[in-house]
This record gives C-alpha cells, structure tokens and sequence, in this order.
C-alpha cells in the first residue's frame, strides 16, 4: 500500500471516531496509533496534520493531540462567531449567491478554463492506474539526492537571505551553458529564474503579446498552453503539427494571415505527439518568426527525459538564434519532482527586460533556499547518474507500452520518437474520447482524453497515455489491457 493511501484511510479512521470524542478529550498516543493501525510514524504524523487543517483536532506539542471546540471563536476582545463546523471541519458558508454577479464582468469562468490543467495534475485512487500524469512516478525521481541537496542548500552561508530578483547568478550561469553550450550565443545575464515552467509560460504570455492579440500554438499542444494563453486575454491559433514537428508551410501562412507576434512551440518529444522538430524545419520556424518580426517561444519541457537508446538530441532553437527571437523555457521539475518550481527563461534585449518587469510584479523572486538546492542538485555526480538511470526505465516503459498496444490495440499507435514520456493514440471512427475516458477510470484506468488539446475543433478522436506516472511497466502493460476491455465495450455497446 502506498504512503498516501495509508495517510487517507488513517485520516478517516480517525475522523470517525474523534467525532465521537467530547470537546478536549484526548487521543491516543502516537506510539499507540502506530501499533493499533500498523503503520509507520511519518504516516501517524500526516494523518494528525490532516485533521488538524480540518478544525477537528489540536495539536499541543508536548501534551499530545486534543478533539477541538465544535465551534470557532472570534478574537479575544471581540464576541463570539458562533459559526459551526460541519462533521468534515469547514464553516457552512453564507449566501454567495452574490459572486455570481461580481465575477460575471471578468470574461467567462476561469474553471472551465482550467478544467484540463486539473485533469492533468489530479491523482487517481489507490487502485487505478495511472496512464495520465505528466509527473514521474515518485520511485522514477531523485528523492534521496534531492534530501541531501535540501540539506547542504540549508547550510550554505546566506541561503535565507533575500536572493537576487532575476536569480543567483551561479544558478543562471548554469542554465545559460546547459541550453546555450559553454560558447554559445546566451549569457548569464540572459537568465531569469522562474518558479517553474508553468510560471515561466505565464510570464512569456502576459509580457510579450498585448491583451486580444493572437498567439500561435502548435495543434495539437500542451492543454496548459492553451489556458496561459487565454488566462492572459490572449486568442490561440492552432498550427498543426505532424511526425516532423509544426508545418513550417501553415506556419508562415498563420503569421500572414493574423499578423501575430508570438508563437509557442515543443520541439523536442513535443506535448502530446512526441514529435521532434526536423533539422529542415528547424531553420525554418527562426527564418519565418523573424521574417514576420515574432517571438518564438520554446518549451523544452522534456529535454532531460531522452531515453537511453534515443539518437543524439538536436540544441535547443535558442541555441542557434543570435537575433534574440527566441525566448526559451525550461525547467528541471520533470526529472527531479514535482516540488523542485525552478525554471528558467532565456531571452535578450527589450524583451528579457519585459519578461523581468512582469516576472517582478507576479512574485517577486524564487525561494532562495530552493535555487541553493537546485545548484546543490546539479552539481552532485549522482545527477548525472540519475538522469542514465530514468533514460533506461523510460526506455523499458516504452518498449512495454508499445508492445502492449501492437498487441491489444493495434492500428491506434502511430509514430514516436524514444523520448518524453507519452504516446499520441488516435481512436477508431466513432469513438468519444470523453466517454471512453470515463468508462476507463471505472474500469480502473486513468489516461486523458485528446480534445483538449486543440485550441479549435479536433480533426479526430485520441487519447494521450503516459507510461511514466505508473509504478512499473507491469502496470502500464495491465492498464493497456483494461483500456481494451473498455475500447470493447464502447465500440460494441
């Protein structure tokens, strides 16, 4: 059983019975929860702080755990609330009816707009497979280099002092040479750190298109593009993209028909299709952007997930653009964890100072002590060796997962490159994705449906399945077998 799943139905256990403790009444002992329940301290500790955070119990250290009041009181000098708690540990809120009015002026609800960011991030019970994360599995991630490097970071002269707002510069100098190579055309002072690559997306959108204008975006793209770029006020228009990465010729046509001024793209193991952009192309997309007086956005998301029998990798486009057309983006979260936000963004001229101003504004800087960590990180030899280690797993992931599709679906994979962690499925004539999404969670598999992917209507029905957020790939074997059950059903029901 996982740490997780432990934690959920300790906090339920224990929820049932505080309810029925009177008000102060003590609980049992840490030692004598882990014996009761066979379960390890930390999962004990973690139980407790749920509970805790839902108004249910108090914590006093030296004391022990404590049933809290059932109801909550204003301040000392003030007169009692008296707002009730329901049995979970929220208030019963008033009439809120009100904010419907008040937010219906701000452009549509921002729900809708992140429904698919949600569904990316949002973590399956226990006993579902998980076929859709973009996040590792934790037994694929560096926990113990990460601890280490946290450990050292927090000893380091300085590291709770208030960093520099565009990051330390050690930090930025070893991102300029791991994208730009140690004689390429980026500088440390072309680095701005950012709390991650979502983030670093959200600047690049709010500081270099205006409010309404059109944004281009390869189609099919990274749902979390599509919702930076309408978050921002921004229009996207799909370019699509094919095995070789986005259609140069569709490309130039975008720009000349909307006069846009950016445009987003992966070109490396691209979000959902896997797709690497061509040697040909490659020179192409810098020749049109500039031509068309734009700002190509890399995101090279999945740069450090090449897999171990994968060809050598193209330089990042900002590797070979010496007129500042190229604002890269990337970020270490993918192979390191989900909790290390450090990103980086690449750019020169006017532009890095755009990006500066509004990168200050959202949030000032990152986390000192989680830049010391990154640097720690990096520099430690088992970073290297970690990186060889998830290329071999992925690799062997993939060759299951694709295996498993020859066998059981076949006809629904088209081409991949060893790299990323996903593969692009497209579904037989007539299939839903939504509702074969759905009918695959019940049957205990979570994978994630293709249309929102597209920034306008899909040409087709597809499914991304990602073979690297399940535990192993005897697992990824058994959820391809569970989604053919369900394929079954659907397309004869």
């Amino acid at each position: 059983m996982s740490e997780r799943s432990s934690v959920t139905e300790l906090a339920d256990s224990l929820r049932r019975e505080v309810e029925r403790y009177p008000e102060g009444r003590k609980l049992p002992s840490s030692r004598a929860l882990m014996e009761r329940h066979q379960v390890s301290p930390g999962t004990v500790s973690r139980a407790i702080a749920v509970l805790s955070a839902e108004g249910l119990v108090i914590s006093r250290p030296g004391a022990g755990v404590f049933r809290a009041a059932p109801f909550t009181t204003g301040p000392a000098t003030g007169p009692a609330t008296g707002t009730r708690r329901t049995p979970s540990g929220t208030a019963r809120p008033g009439d809120l009816s009100w904010q419907e009015i008040a937010l219906s002026s701000e452009g549509g609800p921002r729900d809708l707009l992140a429904a698919p960011v949600f569904a990316t991030l949002r973590v399956p019970p226990p006993d579902v497979i998980d076929l859709n994360s973009g996040y590792p599995h934790a037994s694929l991630l560096p926990e113990r280099l990460l601890a280490a490097a946290l450990a050292r970071a927090g000893r380091r002269p300085g590291a709770w002092e208030r960093p520099p707002t565009d990051g330390l510069t050690e930090l930025r100098g070893w991102f300029a040479r791991d994208i730009g190579g140690h004689d390429g055309p980026i500088a440390t002072g072309d680095v701005l750190l950012t709390s991650g690559g979502q983030s670093g997306l959200t600047v690049a959108m709010r500081s270099l298109a205006a409010p309404g204008a059109p944004v281009l975006v390869e189609s099919p793209t990274y749902p979390g593009i599509l919702a930076v770029v309408r978050a921002a006020g921004l229009r996207p228009v799909p370019v699509p993209v094919d095995a070789d990465g986005v259609r140069t010729d569709l490309l130039a046509d975008a720009f000349e028909a909307t006069r846009a001024r950016v445009f987003v793209c992966q070109p490396l193991f691209q979000n959902p299709t896997g797709a690497v952009l061509s040697p040909e192309r490659r020179a192409e997309v810098l020749r049109i952007a500039r031509a068309a007086g734009a700002f190509v956005v890399e995101d090279d998301f999945s740069r450090l997930l090449v897999h171990a029998d994968a060809p050598a990798l193209p330089r990042p486009l900002a590797a070979d653009d010496r007129d500042g057309v190229v604002v890269h983006l990337r970020s270490l979260t993918k192979a390191a964890s989900p909790n290390l936000r450090v990103g980086a963004l690449t750019a020169r001229g006017p532009a890095l100072a755009r990006l500066r101003a509004t990168q200050v504004v959202d949030s000032f800087f990152v986390p000192r002590p989680l830049q010391e960590a990154t640097l720690e990180l990096v520099a430690d030899p088992g970073w290297a060796r970690h990186l060889r280690a998830l290329g071999t797993e992925l690799r062997n992931r993939r060759t299951a997962a694709v295996a498993a599709l020859h066998r059981e679906l076949p006809g629904v994979l088209g081409s991949y490159r060893p790299g990323g962690y996903h593969l692009w499925l497209r579904l037989p004539e007539g299939v839903d994705d939504g509702v074969l999404t759905a009918a695959a969670m019940r049957a205990g598999v979570q994978v994630t449906p293709g249309r929102p992917y597209h920034a306008a209507e899909p040409p087709a029905a597809n499914l991304r399945l990602s073979y690297a957020a399940a535990e192993n790939s005897a697992q990824v074997v058994e959820g391809i077998h569970r989604l053919r059950a369900v394929l079954d059903e659907v397309t004869t029901g």
